[in-house]
């Protein structure tokens, strides 16, 4: 019998590969899963572009691929030839998306006002090859805070703080954040912030990583 043929793996465009996020978890994940990366934060007004989308209607999920697609556009644009990784996370909560708080206070207020309740993260990735869009996904985690003391949060905050400032939602759950949860619906690495077992799969079929 003649032996099955197998399918060849499509080329891939660009051989060089630029995360455009200033994230450490996700290069951490990326790297850990051996891709052969290199770094390059994209710079955008988050803000703006998120007041823009609300103001349009658009939901969580459209809002996260929005700006992971910006920031993956932005670089890819400054490196031709290149195939870019484009990353985002939005927190919803009740319908509508929390901006990262500024300060203790504020991150306080926010973990309050989420505690004993669900809320969501959004996370999107969109790849970018040759400075043209290729592929995007958007992975969502239902979380749900248990009913901590006020004692409780201002002792974890205490002990956390800094490194949960620029965390959405005031919390990792890599760390001690993860007290804060009774139950998580969903990937972890979604939570994490990076939709990473969709990412490798499309990466193997692009024949960027060996299948």
């Amino acid at each position: 019998m003649p032996e099955p043929m197998s399918r060849p793996m499509p080329e891939p465009t660009s051989d060089r590969v630029i995360l455009a996020s200033g994230s450490s978890i996700r290069r951490q994940l990326l790297t850990r899963a051996g891709l052969v990366f290199e770094t390059l934060p994209a710079r955008v007004d988050e803000d703006a572009i998120r007041a823009a989308m609300e103001a349009e209607g658009a939901g969580p999920g459209d809002i996260a691929e929005e700006l992971a697609a910006f920031k993956a556009k932005r670089v890819a644009e400054k490196h031709p030839g290149t195939l870019v990784i484009g990353c985002d996370q939005v927190l919803a909560h009740r319908g509508k998306v929390l901006a990262k708080a500024e300060t203790h206070e504020a991150v306080r207020q926010q973990l309050r006002s989420l505690r004993g309740g669900k809320h969501q993260l959004l996370s999107a990735v969109v790849v970018y090859d040759d400075m043209r869009p290729l592929w995007r996904h958007v992975g969502e985690v239902s979380l749900t805070m248990r009913p901590f003391s006020d004692h409780y949060l201002d002792e974890y905050l205490d002990r956390n703080w800094p490194a949960v400032r620029d965390a959405v939602g005031g919390y990792k759950l890599e760390e001690e954040g993860v007290r804060l949860f009774s139950t998580i619906e969903g990937d972890y690495f979604d939570v994490l912030g990076l939709p990473l077992l969709p990412l490798l799969t499309f990466l193997t079929t692009r024949g960027v990583l060996m299948a």
